[in-house]
């Protein structure tokens, strides 16, 4: 130890057995242990004593290796983070007019959230998708309501998230069909397709295939992207609904990191080179409620992929280092009693998400836990986000908790902690092993429950819930309800579609990708791109890959 930081430590041991002590002894302290999420403890204080920091290595400078204190040399400094509100339900129509709605309002970026069937595969006129259409998301079916959804929005205006994963690249095939019907073409769009199909089987269950014919269609999107839609991320490597599932902070990034080193590997052995795709590869994170914990945590996530690309894969391009993520506010953590209390989780989570360098942000809306957010509820939402923007002062400096010693070891921890579950999953051959051998499931169910059990128990408060309840519940917001009619309105549509379709030609799509299905290698993406613009329906192309590749069966977790 340093001579400055052993007469710090003994100063911290002086202030302990005195100062503190006394205090302690008088008033004892609300817990015997304060911990973090992820079970790391937090100390009274932290010293430079404690925090075992290379600068230069381990943290550095913002913009370059190894990008703890961020990706941007300047950060919000520049511009301000794309505030990007997730939204869609209904019909296309209805989905076009909240888009435009919230564009006008001064969101930067789009969001678009399916309904259960367009994210499982089904049409929207199949039995499997009875009651379900419109509920959850927009109910997109054919390239018709794609081009719906866009309508009077310019793509190469804007930059489109789209959240879906094992139908992800017939969706993306669809986007990329309308933007060339508005004549822009795709190396002109901008966004994210989620397409992180891992994730699926470990915490969200929106699977289809089982996990090899999936990684494949995912490393095509891959290949595809890189020759012709240079500015798209063709995966959001998603820790978010791990999170939601239940985890830690500390797995919530093993294993996404995790999932990341199995679609890099898998491209890798596709024969793909590293470096002309990782620079597109982009993630998306929880903001949840431990405040600091959650700042440490995407700083810790950001260091240990630039090491992982660099030192495990050898990518060279710096751009191939960068962990860019996107960010949600913790659905879990809304309470459908005081709802209000909502727009104050928001808050505390975007500002760690902010402080913790987000690329962009999605705030959730304070009614959420009940219904689909209204129009006054997610202005209330994105209004957060823009007076912690332009009111707080948060965004002037760069990295502004960089240096702060508590951040600094929980950082550290939090990084040594990750590690360890990505050398077990490697042990085991891999995230898709671990994904099969039921591994990542369990551990995030055995953290959920004992979580539930310290709410259960009282020790971890949650307000309106299980401390500070009020005996009536009066909940005076206005409710979205979606008409059930969007259902046979769907139906009527897809009929017509299919009546007034080049018949021939759309059977010709469909069968050119069952012949690619069955070989090991045959690009998928431009058959999809193909098949949309025959009018061939999501439910038709998943159904052909279903006939061939089957579906997936979980493991059951006990």
């Amino acid at each position: 130890m340093h001579p400055e930081e052993e007469k710090i430590a003994q100063a911290k041991q002086r202030w302990q057995d005195t100062t503190y002590q006394k205090v302690v002894g008088r008033f004892p302290e609300r817990r015997a242990q304060f911990e973090a999420t992820s079970g790391i403890p937090i100390p009274p204080i932290t010293t430079p004593a404690d925090v075992n920091l290379d600068y230069l290595a381990d943290l550095g400078f913002p913009g370059e290796y190894p990008f703890t204190r961020g990706v941007q040399p300047t950060m919000y400094r520049g511009r301000f983070w794309t505030m990007r509100q997730y939204a869609g339900y209904a019909s296309a129509e209805e989905s076009n007019a909240r888009y435009r709605y919230l564009l006008e309002q001064g969101q930067t970026g789009l969001s678009v959230a399916f309904d259960l069937p367009t994210q499982l595969g089904y049409d929207a006129d199949d039995e499997m998708a009875l009651g379900e259409v419109g509920k959850v998301g927009v109910s997109i079916s054919c390239l018709d309501d794609m081009r719906t959804l866009f309508r009077e929005i310019p793509l190469d205006k804007v930059s489109t998230s789209m959240t879906i994963n094992a139908p992800a690249a017939i969706l993306w095939a669809m986007y990329i069909a309308v933007g060339q019907e508005q004549g822009v073409e795709p190396a002109q769009l901008r966004g994210t397709t989620q397409n992180d199909i891992l994730k699926e089987y470990v915490a969200r269950g929106t699977y289809i295939f089982p996990p090899r014919p999936s990684m494949r269609l995912i490393t095509d999107t891959f290949s595809y992207g890189a020759a012709h839609v240079p500015k798209w991320n063709p995966i959001s490597i998603s820790g978010y609904h791990i999170r939601e599932a239940g985890s830690t902070a500390a797995q919530e990034i093993a294993f996404t990191l995790a999932d990341g080193i199995a679609y890099v590997q898998a491209a890798l052995d596709a024969g793909l080179d590293v470096d002309d795709f990782a620079p597109r590869l982009s993630f998306f994170f929880n903001a949840h409620n431990n405040f600091l914990e959650e700042v440490a945590k995407f700083r810790a996530a950001r260091r240990m992929w630039a090491r992982i690309m660099k030192e495990r894969f050898g990518a060279q391009d710096p751009k191939s280092w960068l962990l860019r993520f996107h960010t949600q506010t913790a659905g879990s953590t809304l309470t459908a009693q005081q709802p209000m209390n909502n727009i104050v989780r928001v808050t505390l989570q975007a500002l760690a998400a902010v402080l913790g360098g987000t690329q962009s942000l999605h705030t959730n809306s304070m009614d959420e836990a009940l219904w689909l957010p209204t129009e006054q509820s997610v202005r209330v939402a994105l209004r957060t986000q823009q007076l912690i923007a332009h009111e707080s002062g948060v965004a002037d400096a760069v990295d502004p908790l960089g240096g702060a010693y508590l951040i600094e070891q929980l950082t550290n921890e939090l990084e040594a902690r990750a590690n360890a579950y990505i050398e077990t999953i490697d042990e085991m051959g891999g995230a898709t092993a671990a994904v099969e051998q039921g591994y990542m499931q369990a551990e995030i169910a055995d953290a959920a429950y004992r979580a539930q059990q310290a709410i259960e128990r009282g020790e971890q408060v949650i307000v309106g819930v299980n401390k500070f309840q009020e005996e009536e519940e009066k909940v005076a917001l206005e409710q979205l309800k979606v008409d059930p009619a969007i259902e046979a309105q769907q139906r009527e549509h897809l009929a017509q579609i299919r009546a007034e379709r080049d018949a021939a030609r759309a059977a010709t799509a469909l069968t050119a990708i069952e012949r690619a299905a069955k070989e090991a290698t045959a690009p998928m993406m431009p058959l999809f791109v193909e098949a949309v613009k025959a009018d061939c329906t999501l439910g038709e192309i998943c159904g052909v890959l279903r006939q061939i590749w089957g579906e997936y069966q979980p493991k059951v977790i006990l």
